[in-house]
């Protein structure tokens, strides 16, 4: 009977973390969860700094297929153009240890260099905090933060999974969409995003637990 509620109570406990961490996971509408992380430059950085800003939130892992196809150019033009109109955008690694993707800060600073990315930092996240706290499940998957630190997009780059280069119309003679692109773009003209969330696709992310 003993080893039963005994049984119970970690059953109940990993209930209880489990809504605890759905409960918390960030929700498009809503304050974005701050966050402190390491960058591969070795600096330290604040979601809340940013205030002000647009940001740009892109879950890593340059061992995924997705995410090789994506840099072979099509991710590197939309980094390039909203940079250069004052978007911050932060590339998160948040590979356990040993586990794909997981890199130094050298590696990932090379990475970045070979690919020509136009990031503001990468993120080293392998405790997964900053990871869980949005519930990021693939690479890439993408989160879009307003000036006023608000959620306003949470999902997939685009609906044109594993095309190396931008395309008229996808697999499913669907129109091509960068959904990042598209919220900024109407985020930045003062308009409502039209498509807040989409199902993110790609590699699921490979966290410690």
């Amino acid at each position: 009977m003993k080893r039963f509620k005994n049984g119970l109570l970690v059953a109940l406990g990993i209930l209880f973390l489990s809504l605890s961490t759905l409960a918390q996971a960030a929700k498009v509408g809503e304050a974005a969860p701050n966050f402190t992380g390491t960058g591969s430059d070795g600096k330290t950085y604040n979601l809340s700094d940013f205030k002000g800003s647009w940001v740009v939130l892109e879950w890593h892992n340059q061992g995924c297929p997705f995410i090789k196809s994506q840099y072979k150019g099509k991710m590197q033009k939309v980094q390039g153009k909203w940079k250069a109109k004052g978007v911050k955008w932060f590339s998160v690694i948040s590979s356990a240890p040993g586990a794909e993707g997981s890199v130094t800060a050298v590696q990932a600073n090379a990475d970045a260099k070979q690919h020509h990315a136009h990031l503001t930092a990468t993120l080293l996240d392998s405790n997964g905090t900053i990871g869980h706290a949005y519930d990021a499940k693939t690479t890439p998957h993408m989160f879009v933060i307003d000036p006023n630190g608000v959620l306003v997009y949470n999902g997939a780059i685009d609906n044109a999974p594993l095309k190396d280069d931008k395309v008229a119309t996808n697999d499913d003679g669907a129109a091509f969409v960068n959904y990042v692109d598209q919220a900024l773009t109407e985020g930045m003209s003062g308009k409502t995003i039209s498509v807040p969330t989409t199902a993110p696709y790609g590699c699921h992310v490979k966290y410690s637990n």
